[in-house]
């Protein structure tokens, strides 16, 4: 029960945030475009580094190292609501879902706490019943970090959350934590617009090359090479000079 309150307060005070990004992400006015709307929280990373989530076991052992990593280590979080695809059905998908809605750019402070519940806390998940029900597809999470993606299906009132990467589906069962599931799936309604296609829109440029003064910031502050197997050089350790006539030079 304190989980569904803290969540809940989580999502009502981010929920102006939310809102306002919402409306940044779908309508222009000679703002910043595409990459640029989405600017990372310059600290994100410092958060990040101080805090490392004890994920459990069983969550790692089935979604594997590289799905995980696109969720522990986020740069960015979305979120959509989602449905099942309606027979001729011809509109966005997602995962072979109909696209419903834009529920916002999730923030810091609800990533950590969906992070907490959903794959730190075993209090909240039944690993060895499973639920005879047929999933409903309510909200997608995706986890960004470069180009890579782990997607994050939220089913109810048959409670359970799904990951979807590299062509593959691991199911959890989540009924043990339905009441956060139900104070995500409402408080996320509230905060959901039109969705409007980022292609369309020209949002999508993954070039990984910093465009503006503020992406240069970002990449400034990394504590880090931004390229992981770009390790900084040795300095080149300076040869010995030694005398003796080996050492000699002969003619000009």
């Amino acid at each position: 029960m304190n989980a569904k309150f803290f969540l809940l307060g989580t999502l009502l005070l981010s929920a102006a945030w939310s809102s306002e990004t919402c409306a940044q992400a779908t309508y222009f006015d000679g703002g910043a475009e595409g990459v640029q709307s989405f600017q990372k929280d310059e600290d994100s990373w410092r958060r990040q580094e101080e805090k490392r989530l004890e994920i459990l076991q069983a969550v790692k052992d089935s979604i594997g190292p590289a799905a995980l990593a696109n969720i522990t280590g986020a740069e960015q979080v979305f979120c959509y609501q989602v449905a099942g695809r309606p027979h001729n059905y011809s509109g966005y998908t997602l995962n072979g879902m109909a696209i419903t809605g834009f529920c916002g750019v999730v923030s810091a402070p609800l990533q950590e706490t969906i992070k907490t519940e959903f794959f730190a806390n075993e209090n909240n998940i039944d690993f060895v019943n499973s639920e005879k029900c047929i999933i409903k597809p309510k909200i997608m999470i995706r986890w960004v970090r470069g180009v890579d993606f782990t997607d994050m299906l939220i089913s109810a009132p048959c409670y359970s959350y799904s990951i979807f990467y590299g062509g593959k589906v691991k199911t959890f069962n989540f009924k043990p934590g339905a009441e956060i599931v139900d104070t995500m799936v409402e408080a996320f309604q509230n905060l959901s617009v039109d969705f409007v296609s980022p292609t369309l829109l020209n949002q999508l440029l993954p070039v990984g090359v910093p465009q503006t003064k503020e992406q240069k910031e970002v990449v400034k502050q990394q504590s880090g090479p931004i390229r992981k197997w770009e390790q900084p050089s040795q300095p080149a350790q300076q040869q010995k000079k030694s005398g003796g006539w080996n050492n000699l030079k002969f003619g000009k």
